[in-house]
């Protein structure tokens, strides 16, 4: 019998070991969440500045994704244009947002403009999807136009 008394306070004192260290009371806390990086960079082409992806491609944006919360081009304009995707745990960084598209895909914006790569372009640096003041499709470029009337807003300028 004290056998069995001793054994079971030893498992009594193990399971109260245990239990406490359970509830995290000297464990660290688990590591915060890595932000996910803007997968853009600026390049700069016959000495202007634009935005591009990762493997250095020509971002542009559409006239018609003016309200800032979402994307206008769905269905077929995605077969000529395609939009630069952000994770569903994606977070705002700078002039970089996300807007989540008609699909529930997020994808990233410069200055609440959406960002699109040209299947037309098919090396890094070509600006074939159009930099043509008529067109609604514009290259992204990164430098400021002045303060607006508000004293502080910025808009993006775009090749024109």
């Amino acid at each position: 019998m004290f056998r069995f008394s001793v054994i079971a306070a030893a498992m009594l004192l193990s399971a109260q070991a245990t239990l406490a260290h359970a509830h995290g009371s000297d464990s660290a806390a688990p590591p915060p969440a890595k932000q996910e990086a803007v997968p853009v960079g600026v390049s700069v082409v016959k000495n202007r500045p634009m935005l591009v992806d990762l493997k250095g491609m020509t971002l542009y944006y559409f006239d018609r994704d003016d309200s800032g919360k979402k994307s206008t081009c769905d269905g077929k304009c995605t077969e000529r244009w395609t939009p630069v995707a952000a994770s569903a745990h994606a977070r705002p960084s700078g002039d970089f947002t996300t807007i989540t598209r008609s699909d529930g895909s997020k994808m990233w914006a410069f200055r609440y403009r959406p960002l699109y790569s040209s299947h037309a372009d098919k090396v890094p640096g070509d600006t074939n999807g159009t930099d043509d003041p008529s067109s609604l499709w514009h290259v992204v470029r990164p430098q400021r136009a002045g303060p607006s009337a508000d004293g502080g807003s910025h808009r993006c300028r775009c090749a024109r």
